[in-house]
Order: C-alpha cells, then sequence, then structure tokens
C-alpha cells in the first residue's frame, strides 16, 4: 500500500474510533432518560440510539448503490458497479442492525420482540430482496453480464427504501415516527419534538459515527472488489 494511502487509512480509523467512543459515551451516559418513560422502557430506549444509527448506515449503503447503478449503465465502468455491490452489502449489514436493535426495542415497549407492523415487515422484505441482490450476482460469472442484471436490479430494489419510510404513513402503524403525519393517526405522533436537548446531541453524535462507519467500510470493501476485478482480468489474460 502506498505510504500516503496509508497514513490516511490510519487517521480515519483512529478518527472512527473516536467517534464511535464518542457516541456510546453520548448514548450511554450524556443523553438524558426519557422523561415519559420508566423503568424498562426507560432504559431500552437508550436501542434508539443505536437504531437510529444503523438506519442511516443503511441508508447510505442503498443511496450509493442505487447511484453506482445508474452510473454503471451510463459509463459502463465496473467502478461503478462495485460501489453498487459494496453499499448494498454494507447496507444489509445496517439493515440487519435496524432490525435487532428495533426487536430488542419493542420487547419492553410492545411486550413482545416481533409483530407484523407494517414498517417492521417492509424492513423484512426490503433485507430479503438485497439478500436475493447477493444471490443474484453470485450466480453469473461474467462481470459485465453479473453487472448489468445487477445494476438494473439494484434500481428496482431501491424501491423498497422509500416503501419502507412510507409504509407507517400510508398503513395503519404503532411504529414511532419522526415526522408527524396527519394522515396516520394510529401512528405514534412526532418522535422528533420529544427529543429534548441532550437526546438530539446524542442523536445526531451517533448518526454522524454510524454513517462514517458505514462509509468506511463502504471504501475498503469496495477497494477490494476493485483487486478482485483486477485479478480476475488478470488470469483472464494469461490464459489466453
Amino acid at each position: 500500500m502506498h505510504p500516503k494511502l496509508q497514513r490516511w487509512h490510519s487517521f480515519a480509523a483512529l478518527l472512527l474510533l473516536v467517534m464511535m467512543g464518542l457516541a456510546l459515551w453520548g448514548n450511554l451516559q450524556y443523553a438524558q432518560p426519557a422523561v415519559n418513560l420508566s423503568g424498562a422502557e426507560q432504559t431500552a430506549q437508550r436501542i434508539f440510539y443505536f437504531h437510529m444509527g444503523a438506519v442511516f448506515a443503511a441508508l447510505l449503503g442503498f443511496v450509493l448503490s442505487l447511484f453506482g447503478s445508474i452510473l454503471y449503465l451510463i459509463r459502463k465502468n465496473l467502478a461503478w458497479d462495485s460501489l453498487a455491490a459494496s453499499g448494498i452489502e454494507v447496507g444489509l449489514i445496517g439493515a440487519l442492525g435496524v432490525l435487532v436493535t428495533g426487536s430488542l426495542w419493542a420487547k419492553p415497549t410492545w411486550n413482545t420482540y416481533w409483530i407484523w407492523d407494517p414498517r417492521l415487515t417492509t424492513t423484512t422484505v426490503l433485507v430479503l430482496v438485497y439478500v436475493a441482490y447477493l444471490l443474484l450476482r453470485n450466480g453469473v460469472a461474467n462481470l459485465r453480464t453479473r453487472a448489468l442484471f445487477a445494476s438494473f436490479y439494484a434500481i428496482l430494489a431501491y424501491l423498497m427504501v422509500p416503501l419502507t419510510y412510507y409504509s407507517a404513513i400510508w398503513f395503519r402503524s404503532i411504529h414511532p415516527m419522526m415526522f408527524l403525519s396527519a394522515s396516520n393517526p394510529e401512528a405514534t405522533g412526532d418522535f422528533s419534538a420529544s427529543v429534548g436537548p441532550t437526546m438530539r446531541v446524542a442523536l445526531q453524535g451517533s448518526v454522524a459515527a454510524f454513517v462514517l462507519l458505514a462509509g468506511t467500510l463502504i471504501l475498503l470493501r469496495w477497494r477490494m472488489l476493485r483487486l478482485e476485478e483486477a485479478m480476475h482480468a488478470l488470469l483472464v489474460t494469461t490464459r489466453k
């Protein structure tokens, strides 16, 4: 690895370590307890910061997959396909984190780990749709053919992202909402309005840390995929 690139990697790793440490401190210590909750619900509320961090980490990955797929179809450069694949792989990790933290949060709040709420159901479908994307990629050997089909699939798969968000607005849902919609009175109101000053700072710090983590993982995974493509091209050349 080039010395300058190595220094940048070291700096990014140090920054990420500091930000994740601050996020943990903010989530567990700095943020004041929710005054409208008590007991196990008040303790479980702190999962909210990790939950939202995972949401934005997943969102970053899926948005980059959309842009990467569109740009591959325009420019036919495999680097954009690698970006799309990297975004989806990291986005899936974030989405799984959303489901896990959401289930842990739901137990003391709803007295169950899982209900077939529209938001939970569409999130699960979103995960399965993107898992199918990875299966599609693994099932096609030719790099160009794989990139072409995967790009079209990723663009269509991204429709699940806004559908997942708006599911709590369009359908009867008990999932807390960050933005109030008068069209869905069954939802748990404007959650953002009840977030206090210390909670807001902790939330912003957690989101920033998780986004940086996701961005770093996407970059590293993108470089790995580019190296795999270079090795594949080298093997093809040597066999001729």
